[in-house]
């Protein structure tokens, strides 16, 4: 059982020294200032009990729902420092540039002209502190006729055009079950962050990062892009079918009650066919000559999938999953998420540390699925919100007891 460590002690890991102040909610902004936290960034997550973070109300709840208790909130926002700051108040914009002094980097996510209708835009951060870093995430760019288009993630998934991709081919498109543009944008934006950072080093100059996350994305479909500028071919769905390699494909297995019913197999060289040959028995079939190549087993696709389907048939998934595997063939259960954390590779590899917290018990969250060996990256659970208000105001910007309650008392500090 990983149990929390104290938020006040010293952050270690690559990136221990470094200061967030982070405005970012939701996803794709809080996805950014996690990875800076769990790799030892200090993060202060302002937040307002007027305006919940969206993912604070949204499911799976712990009991009845409240803003403490969102499973949701808890894997987005690890390691970070919430406070609380009512930026209605009178002397929130004051309060606000004393914690940017603080701060190395400034996060946030809002639609274009909210940052700079509070009084907290670049040109304005930079005057109280000229080395700041600022990193802007919105839909379309801040600006450009598209900049203050409102949205999220799953309007944005579908602008961009990647939920043309997923689905049959015979089918309207299903888009995607997760924003996609919510966990591609923040990697960009991490990387765009470390080097202002080094750029700050050798400089002393701070910088403004205007992501796109429309751009960003649509970095992600190069291949497609690619294809039509050279080509003319415009790509469509092709559900789980490669146009590399084949068999490649979720099949369905005989239900075992524990497990569900499908399993995923991707045959991507000659050695793993001539793996998946000896696991099915060697039977004749398999000898034709339309699969003898990679080529020819793509152009055959439907009539292996029509034959892998019915030895998969008679086999449980865990069956197929464990046959194939010793065959050096990569399979995998097509799981639940219950079952994945039951899974003894992730559980092997780390993927899903527990940890207790007031509101939700015994949890887990997701760890990074990569390791730094030398400055390994450490969790702790995800703040109550504002649990560390008096602590980072205190702390970070100096505050005083009694400017500190006079702040309580007036609703700056919620």
């Amino acid at each position: 059982m990983h149990r929390e460590t104290s938020a006040m002690s010293e952050q270690s890991g690559a990136l221990a020294g470094l200061k967030v102040l982070d405005f970012s909610w939701a996803v794709a902004g809080p996805l950014t200032t996690r990875v800076l936290a769990v790799h030892g960034a200090t993060v202060v997550k302002v937040e307002s009990n007027l305006r919940l973070d969206g993912t604070r109300v949204g499911p799976p709840f712990k009991g009845k729902p409240s803003r403490n208790a969102s499973g949701y909130y808890a894997d987005v926002n690890p390691n970070k420092l919430s406070v609380t700051l009512n930026m209605g108040h009178e002397d929130a914009i004051a309060t606000a540039k004393r914690f940017v002094q603080w701060a190395d980097v400034v996060c946030e996510n809002f639609r274009p002209g909210v940052m700079h209708r509070w009084g907290l835009a670049y040109e304005q951060l930079k005057a109280v502190k000229p080395e700041i870093i600022m990193m802007s995430s919105s839909m379309q760019g801040a600006v450009g006729p598209n900049a203050t288009h409102p949205g999220l993630g799953g309007t944005l998934g579908a602008l961009v055009g990647v939920n043309n991709f997923v689905g049959w081919p015979d089918a309207e498109p299903i888009g995607m079950s997760h924003p996609y543009t919510d966990v591609v944008g923040p990697w960009f934006a991490v990387t765009a962050i470390l080097g202002a950072l080094e750029h700050r080093d050798r400089t002393g100059l701070g910088q403004f990062i205007d992501l796109s996350q429309f751009e960003t994305t649509m970095h992600m479909m190069a291949p497609a892009l690619l294809d039509y500028a050279a080509n003319g071919r415009v790509q469509g769905r092709t559900g789980n079918r490669s146009p590399h390699y084949a068999p490649h494909g979720a099949y369905r297995c005989r239900g075992d009650g524990l497990q569900g019913d499908w399993v995923a197999i991707a045959v991507t060289n000659d050695k793993q066919w001539q793996g998946l040959k000896q696991a099915l028995g060697n039977p004749a079939w398999t000898d034709g000559p339309q699969f003898e190549t990679a080529l020819g087993r793509v152009r055959a696709a439907d009539e292996l999938d029509t034959l892998i389907e019915q030895w998969t048939m008679d086999h449980t998934p865990s069956r197929v999953e464990g046959l194939l595997q010793e065959h050096g063939v990569p399979a995998a259960v097509v799981a639940t998420a219950r079952e994945l954390h039951a899974d003894p590779q992730l559980a092997h590899l780390g993927i899903l540390p527990r940890f207790d917290h007031p509101r939700l018990g015994d949890h887990a969250l997701t760890h990074p699925a990569f390791r730094l060996s030398k400055t390994p990256s450490q969790m702790r659970r995800a703040d109550l919100i504002g649990e560390h208000s008096e602590y980072a105001y205190k702390t970070f910007i100096g505050m005083s007891d009694e400017e500190y309650n006079a702040g309580v008392q007036s609703g700056l500090i919620q």
